[in-house]
């Protein structure tokens, strides 16, 4: 017999179970104001699902598996029937290098047991977690997945819930560990029968998604309770080793303890029961420290951040681009990129031309360890947001993304590549979706068209997100990894990840320790890290750096001339070195 619970607080009179298409009664729960309970037999794989009054028969609301999509019938899921091989103590953020994974694209048959398949690449390349984009079910077959709808399920296109546990399985045994991007301040347009059962969304807050998901209106306890206790199940039935966590300066939440709060510790709570390490990293635009500020001292306690004002620096600095968010730090990119490499933020309370106020927070130096903030030159959102979807690659020269990747390697945040960047990918990432429902998909088409028609595309540049030729230029070609320059790119980034993890003074975590120099106009930048000087020419021309004294060379690319008597460094165009004992 298994035990069959949901939260109806909206049934008036009854709740039905339907399992395996035969009706069984349900009771309201003692105690548990809202709660319906049945007792029934079932086993791995059967199919049920909710009648509300004699209402259609709906999926659960935490449901496990959507066999059929997210408007089919749930299916039950044994997690005690995976046989783990690989026993797993855990791999902490410190000293991480974080790979993230979107695997609709990551290959061409875009499931997670071919995506298993390359793991043997990337721990060949240094990577210790993998963060896999979202997983939870929406309707079609392809998508980012940020419009999932079943935040307690795999989106079975990928293989389902026994496919992510044979990924995760693999990468453990692989010493990778692996996280998972979770959405919290919304779910997606079509598929979603969550307000059938509660009041799980409020109209007292709106977010660029419609009403706002239910975190301090009247029924949020429960609500609160559904996404933290998905959170756990990620972490404990799947074995993973963190969450990101998607926008959430997005979650609307009035409460004095906030939902946030609740999920640190009810994580951190769960890391000590299970003896291993767990870690959320938050993906917020408010750059305020108190996002991982521990609890003791008056913050929100995730364990880390995405750091975009860093990216933003870098991208100015790499492509001379000034548009939107961008034009505060094209005024002087070297500066702002100096800033952010030593500060985290370059908005920490100043004024914002993009926001048309003053932004930001500054960072206690002193106080917080560097491997808080999560360092990036591309991620899903900076490439597959733009109008073509075009990496870095499709602008810069080999020489400028080598000096991208040795600002992140060997810069002092946790540094994480997007799938792909490691060979500078000729492939773009561009916006695609799938939807099941035809005004849905072609109010997506318009709209895509609309935004960029606004910044001067014509509308016939901008990729359909419903064509499926739009996903299939995203999928990653390993063909080029053989190839130059990507062959070359490729074992520069082996060689930087294997720089960090042999040097101790890549991964200190004193950004109060951190040494910088930069020249606007001559486009270089150094900054020193223990007994290593870390070096980057962006410019068109040679640079002559004074550093002082010699030392060795531990990793180049492009022609480096060490200092001699005259105690100055020199750098062909867009090239870069790391010197040891200078």
């Amino acid at each position: 017999m298994l035990l069959f619970e949901v939260w109806a607080p909206n049934a008036e009179e009854r709740v039905t179970l339907w399992l395996e298409g035969e009706p069984v009664p349900m009771e309201p729960a003692q105690g548990r104001a809202g709660w319906w309970a049945a007792e029934a037999p079932a086993r791995d794989g059967s199919r049920y699902g909710f009648a509300l009054d004699g209402g259609p028969v709906r999926p659960d609301p935490r449901s496990r598996r959507q066999p059929e999509g997210p408007d089919g019938t749930s299916a039950v899921v044994d997690h005690g029937t995976f046989a783990w091989r690989h026993p797993w103590p855990g791999r902490g953020l410190r000293g991480a290098v974080l790979y993230e994974l979107h695997v609709g694209t990551y290959t061409r048959e875009g499931t997670l047991d071919a995506a298993a398949g390359h793991l043997g690449e990337l721990a060949e390349l240094g990577i210790t977690h993998v963060e896999l984009m979202p997983l939870c079910p929406f309707p079609g077959v392809h998508g980012w997945g940020y419009d999932g709808v079943a935040p307690w399920a795999v989106h079975e296109p990928y293989g389902g819930p026994a496919a992510l546990k044979r990924f995760v399985d693999a990468a453990h045994g692989l010493g990778i560990g692996v996280l998972l991007d979770v959405v919290h301040n919304h779910l997606g347009p079509a598929g979603n029968h969550l307000p059938a059962f509660g009041p799980y969304f409020t109209d007292t807050h709106h977010t660029p998604w419609g009403s706002a998901v239910n975190l301090d209106a009247p029924g949020s306890d429960e609500v609160r309770a559904y996404f933290l206790e998905s959170a756990l199940a990620w972490l404990r039935d799947y074995r993973l080793d963190g969450l990101r966590l998607d926008a959430v300066h997005a979650l609307a939440d009035s409460r004095a303890l906030t939902f946030l709060e609740e999920l640190g510790a009810a994580v951190d709570g769960l890391a000590r029961d299970l003896g291993r390490p767990l870690f959320l990293v938050a993906e917020s635009d408010r750059c305020d420290p108190r996002t991982t500020t521990p609890r003791t001292a008056g913050g929100i306690g995730l364990h880390a951040q995405w750091n975009d004002d860093f990216h933003h620096a870098l991208h100015t600095a790499l492509t001379g681009e000034a548009q939107g968010y961008y034009a505060d730090f094209a005024a002087a990119p070297m500066a702002a990129l100096a800033k952010t490499l030593s500060r985290a933020f370059f908005h920490d309370g100043t004024y914002s031309t993009f926001r048309g106020r003053t932004h930001g927070r500054p960072v206690d130096v002193a106080a917080t360890p560097a491997h808080r903030f999560v360092g990036f030159a591309q991620t899903h959102d900076q490439v597959g947001n733009r109008a073509l979807g075009d990496r870095l690659s499709a602008g810069l020269t080999p020489g400028l993304l080598a000096c991208a990747a040795l600002l992140v390697l060997t810069g002092p945040f946790t540094p994480m590549l997007f799938m792909g960047e490691e060979w500078g990918a000729g492939t773009p990432w561009q916006y695609f979706t799938d939807h099941t429902d035809p005004e849905l998909a072609e109010a997506v088409r318009a709209g895509r068209r609309r935004e960029f028609a606004e910044h001067g595309w014509r509308q016939d540049q901008i990729p359909d997100p419903q064509s499926p030729a739009t996903r299939e230029r995203s999928c990653l070609d390993r063909a080029e990894r053989a190839r130059e320059p990507h062959a070359d790119l490729l074992a520069w980034h082996r060689e930087l990840i294997a720089l960090r993890r042999g040097e101790p003074d890549l991964t200190d975590p004193d950004l109060a320790a951190l040494r910088i120099a930069f020249d606007e106009q001559g486009r270089w930048l150094t900054y020193r890290r223990g007994d290593l000087l870390i070096a980057v020419n962006l410019g068109a021309g040679q640079a002559e750096i004074p550093v002082g004294g010699g030392g060795r060379i531990a990793a180049a690319w492009g022609k480096v001339r060490v200092p001699d008597g005259d105690g100055v460094l020199r750098l062909s165009p867009e090239s870069c070195v790391v010197l040891a004992g200078s």
